[in-house]
């Protein structure tokens, strides 16, 4: 512990965001973080407890405590405030194969377990993963580093989100000759299309996969295996196959005039959106333009305040966030007790911008859509909702929803964005791999294994265990990558956690 009293004697201090109203005039991330001198002292606030919650990674209560990585939180914290960089980087690279997509998207489940939060403020562990990581490229401690042997085998990895790069990154790392397919015209699965620029800029993404090329791995991109490519003859090809296609089939709301014209899931809003700012910098008019509309967003997420941000950039005439759940309470319930993930309101960038120009917290809670409203030509002009209201059920003693009597508005919207959450894979990939699907349409496995009902077919990420956090899907990713390993060489020396 390099300075034992570091949390007494230094304040939390993290990267100052440009101003709502002026970050919205770009795509750009918009965060300017502190220098070294500073980011140091943030080192020093990490006590090195006995027992670090912030690396544990487990269950309590239904919710994760900690970081599923299981990073070496404390030990690199102390490098960062010892100024041993390169030793900070080596250590963060043990444990997590993408710092610069996690310090950037990762909602810190590391911070919100720190023992600093139990009666104070927590460490900026997320700042200082992201310094560790920015100053590995900046120094060259972060550039490609091939194999220096090959074993001879030969892995086909389906899908190139944050759980396929992982998986393709270790395989790689360990001499197979690993070979990525992806459908879109670019790598990275989500986070190259589905979370906005403005959190995660692709020249981010783009870097990391030019090392991964680098290093050997090869990636086939506009290669929809399933239809472009039977699943037999990449199973002929390669020794192994890893799917990792995530949760790609969005949730739908069915209600009266969904037909309407006008009515977009969030993930193709989105994907549509960044494609064409990559593309031609929304120049090619190929995205849905909220531009002068009131835009409805149906669902309260991370997905859902992505399409607020986006359409606050778009310069929308309104935006609404349609939340089915309670407000969170401001502060921890006393029922909700460290190191428990804080179940508290949190007001992210997108609604901070809304807030900014609107004058008000654009989100209505206990509230669904209970019609959409059409003109003549079947475009949609507005949002019938009904506000909800938590009943206990005398059969069933459990809480539901029910519709409160006489609460009926309705909002103008042109445009109205589901973002209501994901179902499971799309099922043609699998039917491609004849792979077996569980009750919630996920590839089935058994408990905490990798390997499908089809032999030498494995499967990782949100494909595997649903929607999640990339943060976990890169802990699948690494660990399916330790399986396939197994099941090639018989044994495998690929360290995960």
């Amino acid at each position: 512990m390099g300075k034992p009293t570091g949390f007494m004697e230094y304040e939390r201090e993290v990267s100052r965001a440009v101003e709502p109203k002026e970050r919205i005039k770009n795509f750009n991330e918009f965060h300017e973080h502190l220098p070294q001198e500073k980011q140091m002292l943030q080192g020093a606030r990490c006590m090195e407890c006995g027992v670090p919650f912030c690396q544990a990674g487990m269950d309590i209560c239904g919710m994760t405590s900690g970081c599923p990585l299981h990073n070496l939180v404390p030990e690199w914290n102390d490098l960062v405030y010892m100024g041993n960089w390169e030793q900070a980087y080596n250590r963060l690279k043990k444990t997590n194969s993408f710092p610069e997509f996690t310090s950037r998207v990762c909602p810190a489940l590391c911070e919100a377990a720190c023992t600093c939060g139990l009666n104070g403020e927590a460490v900026a562990t997320k700042e200082n993963e992201y310094a560790i990581i920015e100053n590995a490229y900046a120094k060259g401690y972060a550039q490609a580093k091939p194999p220096k042997v090959r074993t001879g085998k030969r892995v086909a990895v389906v899908g190139s989100g944050p759980a396929g790069l992982a998986v393709a990154d270790l395989l790689n790392k360990r001499g197979h000759s690993v070979t990525v397919y992806e459908r879109s015209d670019r790598v990275g699965g989500l986070l190259m299309y589905g979370i906005p620029n403005m959190k995660l800029e692709k020249s981010v993404v783009e870097r990391k996969v030019k090392i991964m090329e680098e290093e050997g791995v090869t990636f086939l991109t506009g290669t929809d295996v399933g239809k472009d490519v039977k699943g037999d003859e990449l199973l002929k090809d390669y020794h192994r196959v890893v799917l990792a296609c995530g949760a790609s089939n969005p949730r739908d709301i069915q209600a009266p005039g969904r037909d309407a014209k006008g009515i977009y899931f969030a993930v193709d809003f989105l994907k549509a959106n960044t494609k064409s700012l990559l593309d031609s910098g929304l120049e090619d008019g190929k995205y849905v333009s909220t531009k002068g509309k009131n835009v409805v967003i149906i669902g309260g997420g991370d997905t859902g305040n992505d399409c607020v941000g986006t359409a606050m950039r778009h310069g929308c005439k309104s935006v609404t966030q349609i939340e089915m759940m309670p407000k969170a309470p401001d502060e921890r319930a006393e029922n909700n007790p460290w190191p428990e993930w804080p179940k508290v309101c949190k007001t992210d960038y997108g609604q901070e911008e809304a807030i900014a120009v609107f004058g008000h917290d654009p989100r209505i809670y206990e509230a669904t859509v209970k019609e959409f409203l059409k003109d003549k030509n079947g475009n949609l002009k507005g949002v019938k909702i009904v506000k909800l209201s938590w009943e206990k059920d005398e059969k069933s003693g459990r809480m539901i929803m029910k519709e409160v009597p006489g609460s009926e508005k309705t909002l103008p919207a042109e445009v109205v964005l589901i973002a209501a959450g994901f179902l499971g894979c799309q099922k043609y990939v699998a039917d491609a791999f004849q792979v077996e699907l569980n009750e919630r349409t996920n590839v089935k496995t058994l408990a905490g294994k990798y390997e499908t009902s089809v032999k030498n077919v494995f499967t990782a990420g949100d494909m595997h265990r649903g929607q999640s956090l990339v943060v976990w899907a890169i802990r699948e990713g690494r660990e399916a990558a330790r399986a396939v390993d197994e099941s090639l060489m018989g044994y495998s020396n690929l360290m995960v956690q």
